[in-house]
């Protein structure tokens, strides 16, 4: 059996985010169709090293693909030059069992989350939607500046914040500035949460944090929110009132319940089960309807599922085969 294993220099070398964008979607479409199955989130916390692992698998019949990613964030690593986000991918062909390929997890993940919380901004976002406030700039927040400006052309602003290290806003900021692929664009590091995020339309959240970093006094109307960072029980980035009264999506409902951001509203009944609208992959099917107004709340709840990183990596693996990348090894 003749397996393809890819480092990350080689996906990277493949991976495109329209295309990154593309598979996403389509994924979601067959989610909503029936034709994939989440199954069981496993993590760990290593808590002397600050650390966690976590692992998610799944299948997406509509592709004949199924697998799993193991993903390892040790952010002590640094310390010993060594890099603290690490991850493999399995991809196996659900025809026969065999499998297609192993791969590096760590950028694949970026791209497609990335994927992730720009579709659920053009989805559900208001279509004149112009400021866009990352929260959080570490691995992630590139990613998410990168698609979410190839689907929403219109944005003039984006305003970037770190409450844990604002130097990592500054200097990501710069990087956008001096790019002469986002001159239409201006990108400010931002200090004043409450300031930037009540100008904001569009606001995507990508933080470890495990309390509420935007209060919902400081929004207005109309704002959309990619939830991207509570991926694990109690993770929390926004306040949970924010909830209350807004038009709710999920990536995958039973796991956003039990992981998500909408984990502890639920808990603390300021929505119930009741509210939460439908999956994202059901509005772009034209299952359900997304927004309805210009004034309501939206709120994307993405806790990252393996369907997308199984497409992503099938893709790159064409993609490498057709640049001759990669190691080709019998197993």
């Amino acid at each position: 059996m003749e397996v393809m294993i890819l480092g990350r220099k080689e996906i990277e070398k493949v991976l495109e985010m329209p295309k990154v964008i593309k598979g996403v979607e389509e994924v979601y479409k067959l989610k909503a169709a029936g034709k994939t199955v989440v199954w069981p989130l496993v993590s760990y916390d290593f808590e002397e090293k600050k650390a966690v692992m976590d692992i998610r698998s799944g299948c997406v019949f509509g592709e004949n693909l199924h697998g799993l990613k193991m993903l390892n964030n040790f952010p002590l690593n640094v310390q010993n030059g060594l890099p603290p986000f690490n991850g493999m991918l399995m991809i196996f062909d659900s025809e026969t069992g065999i499998p297609l390929g192993v791969m590096d997890a760590s950028y694949i993940t970026c791209m497609r989350t990335g994927a992730a919380g720009a579709i659920g901004a053009k989805t559900l976002a208001r279509a004149d939607s112009e400021t866009l406030f990352i929260l959080g700039a570490g691995k992630q927040a590139a990613y998410q500046i990168k698609a979410s400006l190839i689907l929403m052309p219109q944005i003039k602003k984006v305003y970037i914040a770190d409450v844990i290290n604002s130097e990592n806003a500054v200097h990501l900021a710069e990087e956008f500035e001096k790019s002469m692929d986002y001159v239409h664009c201006r990108f400010e590091a931002v200090g004043n949460l409450e300031k930037a995020v009540g100008e904001s339309d569009v606001i995507i959240t990508v933080t470890p944090s495990r309390s509420p970093v935007i209060k919902k006094e400081w929004i207005k109307p109309g704002t959309h929110f990619s939830c991207i960072g509570a991926d694990m029980e109690g993770k929390e980035e926004i306040d949970p009132k924010i909830f209350a009264g807004a038009r709710i999506y999920a990536d995958d409902k039973a796991q956003c319940i039990k992981v998500g951001e909408m984990e502890i509203p639920l808990r603390d009944g300021y929505i119930s089960e009741q509210d939460i609208c439908g999956e994202i992959g059901q509005v772009l099917a034209g299952q359900i309807k997304g927004r309805e107004s210009q004034e309501e709340i939206t709120i994307f709840d993405a806790t990252g599922l393996a369907l997308l990183d199984l497409v992503t990596g099938k893709c790159a693996i064409e993609l490498a085969r057709e640049k001759g990348l990669g190691i080709k090894a019998d197993i």
